[in-house]
């Protein structure tokens, strides 16, 4: 074998020095052989390197690449390689300690884009990605604001209220949307000259509901921070602070959040000048939102439980750290990251959450929540119904909410922030 890569070597180099009439020795020969196949596989490997991003995330696939080898080469039962590769995919994602991202296969993606699509946004129309740009109308539900504009199955959505929707995704849409909710907006149609004109105010549910309790304190329910709930809000303390309230309960328990915007807006009104929470992306980028120096002084607690999500505890965070508020109920679940969904070049996609929300203070709460300073669990039915003294106290007109109840005795005698 050495004797005929001599052979080869001396032709090769006899061909060369006929070429460029020099003379090659077969030594200088090998050398440059060496070379030439060394740079090669270096340039080669460089390449790969830089191309899945640099020494780090090739040493990852490598490590990948070499524990799929050893389970096919080892493993005593028949391997799946798809089902392993979505188990690694869906494992990365796992592995970032966050309950609110996860990864989808290619099918379960399209399960969920069929789901979502069927999701009624709140002018009553079910809306699919259309390949053209926009959005296309896949059902109108009967008697809702869309069907009375005249909306209907197959028009294609180019724009809301004069903003395209073609670069947007779905939920971004419908959040769109969602923003005008109590409003008459436009929505302009593929095809159409005229923009049609969706009229939601017949059909708009006011989130906010409030009463004067027994003890003199003003109680406001917030079921949700969708549009127009701020407005509602702030109304419904001005009214009973023209009745002479001089105390309230803000609850949002099982409120889900919804609009940033809505909650910014109760919080400008309630807190002095400052700063109001923070926005941070993956870059560190912040987008700070600030309060005029307007604010509410009086008395206050909040209530909150495990269903207070996303806004609706950013705003009891908020209120906890400038101490403003006394906070009463349960911790929180702690949702307050913004997830957006990021499609994977083979049909997969990743829901990712992508932006923080932050106290003034810098803290995120998306960890651990929000843990109340005053931490009441209500009673069960059967537990109330086997205490026989339930309803002595009349501080509410629920008395069966012992968390409600804890707020008004707090206001009563004085003991809060």
């Amino acid at each position: 074998m050495g004797r005929i890569l001599r052979r080869l070597l001396k032709k090769l180099g006899r061909a060369l020095a006929a070429l460029f009439n020099v003379g090659v020795p077969l030594k200088v020969m090998l050398i440059l052989l060496v070379l030439f196949t060394g740079g090669a596989v270096a340039l080669t490997s460089s390449t790969i390197i830089r191309n899945v991003g640099g020494k780090a995330d090739y040493d990852e696939a490598m490590r990948y690449i070499e524990i799929k080898d050893i389970v096919e080469e080892n493993f005593i039962d028949a391997v799946d390689r798809e089902r392993m590769g979505q188990s690694a995919a869906a494992a990365m994602i796992a592995g970032l300690g966050d309950k609110w991202s996860s990864y989808m296969s290619a099918d379960e993606y399209r399960t969920y884009q069929l789901s979502s699509s069927n999701e009624y946004t709140s002018i009553g129309i079910s809306i699919l990605k259309s390949e053209h740009g926009g959005f296309q109308v896949t059902m109108v539900n009967s008697d809702s604001p869309a069907a009375r504009a005249g909306l209907s199955a197959g028009m294609l959505i180019t724009e809301v209220d004069g903003e395209s929707v073609k670069d947007m995704d779905a939920d971004e849409v419908r959040t769109l949307i969602r923003s005008k909710l109590n409003t008459t907006f436009t929505i302009t149609v593929d095809g159409r000259s005229d923009p049609i004109k969706v009229d939601c105010t017949r059909s708009y549910v006011n989130p906010v509901s409030y009463r004067i309790e027994r003890t003199g304190a003003g109680y406001v329910k917030i079921d949700n921070f969708e549009a127009g709930s701020g407005e509602a809000a702030v109304s419904a303390i001005e009214n009973m602070l023209n009745a002479n309230v001089t105390s309230f309960v803000i609850d949002i328990r099982d409120n889900p959040g919804g609009l940033v915007s809505e909650m910014r807006f109760l919080l400008d009104y309630l807190l002095p000048q400052g700063n109001l929470f923070i926005a941070r992306d993956k870059s560190g980028r912040e987008e700070v939102a600030k309060s005029d120096n307007l604010s509410l002084s009086t008395p206050m607690c909040v209530l909150v439980n495990s269903q207070t999500y996303s806004e609706a505890e950013i705003f009891a965070a908020v209120l906890k750290e400038y101490h403003w508020a006394t906070l009463i109920g349960e911790p929180t679940t702690g949702k307050t990251r913004t997830q957006h969904i990021i499609e994977v070049s083979d049909g997969s996609a990743i829901l990712l959450s992508t932006q923080s929300y932050l106290t003034p203070g810098g803290v995120d709460i998306s960890q651990n929540g929000v843990v109340p300073d005053t931490v009441v669990y209500n009673r069960t039915q059967e537990e109330i119904a086997d205490d026989q003294n339930s309803d002595s106290n009349g501080t509410s007109i629920y008395n069966d909410d012992d968390q409600l109840r804890t707020a008004l005795t707090m206001l009563s005698t004085g003991f809060t922030n």
